[in-house]
């Protein structure tokens, strides 16, 4: 089930939400950054109104509606991966889109990489055990230079109570996600992940700035190059799960 309802609307009246002309509306049709669908062969361009509603809204105000969402329900098809094989793919043809940046020609592998270990880590630490909607949000937006992704798994917290009972909540969670080598025995050494993550972000040299933002439960954190100590703050808004938005 999707967020939104696939009402077919005119081309007209999608130029109109898009504030764009019917001109572009046909180059993205032929660039396939927004594809109608015909009735028939010869017939009129017809959009639909979710294709729309996502365009204009803010991939990480989606994702985070995604997670706050009761009942649950799976997100919109072009930001689902439901397994890691379709997330694997879809991380592939990031990497591709990311070489083609100027600015990214040197660091675009530490950027896959990092987004490789976020969405990894929401399928390893979920496996058979999902609470509800199995697989992540994924999505970016170049033009933007955002990146994003969600679950609605357990969370760190959960996660990481399985081999330190002793955590009381997320924000100690979610610094010793960051900060502390958990184990190095299979399956607990797939927790190390999120310190890859912060050597990326904070010790790394770059040529590009990075920055993250981090939550789950109700704790967030964010890192860049300019982060000395890793700060944990509390959010607005709590979930269960995890969601993360990269900026290039």
């Amino acid at each position: 089930m999707s967020m939104f309802k696939d009402k077919l609307i005119k081309i007209n009246e999608a130029a109109e939400m898009l504030n764009v002309s019917i001109q572009t509306l046909r180059r993205w049709d032929e660039s396939g950054r927004l594809k109608p669908v015909r009735i028939n062969p010869n017939g009129y361009r017809f959009y639909k109104l979710s294709d729309i509603k996502l365009i204009t809204k803010d991939i990480f105000s989606l994702a985070k509606e995604w997670v706050l969402t009761s009942p649950a329900v799976e997100p919109d098809a072009q930001f689902y991966c439901l397994d890691g094989s379709t997330f694997q793919a879809r991380l592939n043809r990031l990497e591709m889109d990311l070489q083609k940046i100027p600015k990214l020609e040197k660091d675009f592998p530490l950027i896959s990489s990092t987004v490789g270990e976020i969405g990894n880590n929401s399928f390893d630490h979920n496996l058979g055990s999902w609470p509800d909607t199995r697989g992540i949000f994924f999505a970016y937006d170049l033009n933007k230079g955002q990146i994003v992704l969600a679950d609605r798994g357990q969370g760190i917290l959960t996660t990481l109570k399985r081999v330190r009972p002793a955590l009381v909540n997320d924000s100690e969670a979610l610094l010793m996600a960051f900060t502390e080598k958990i184990s190095g025995r299979a399956p607990e050494n797939r927790g190390n992940g999120l310190k890859y993550v912060k050597k990326v972000l904070v010790d790394i040299k770059k040529s590009a700035s990075l920055k993250l933002y981090f939550q789950s439960g109700n704790a967030f954190t964010i890192l860049d190059d300019k982060t000395v100590n890793l700060k944990i703050e509390q959010a607005d808004v709590s979930f269960r799960g995890c969601l993360a938005l990269i900026n290039f």
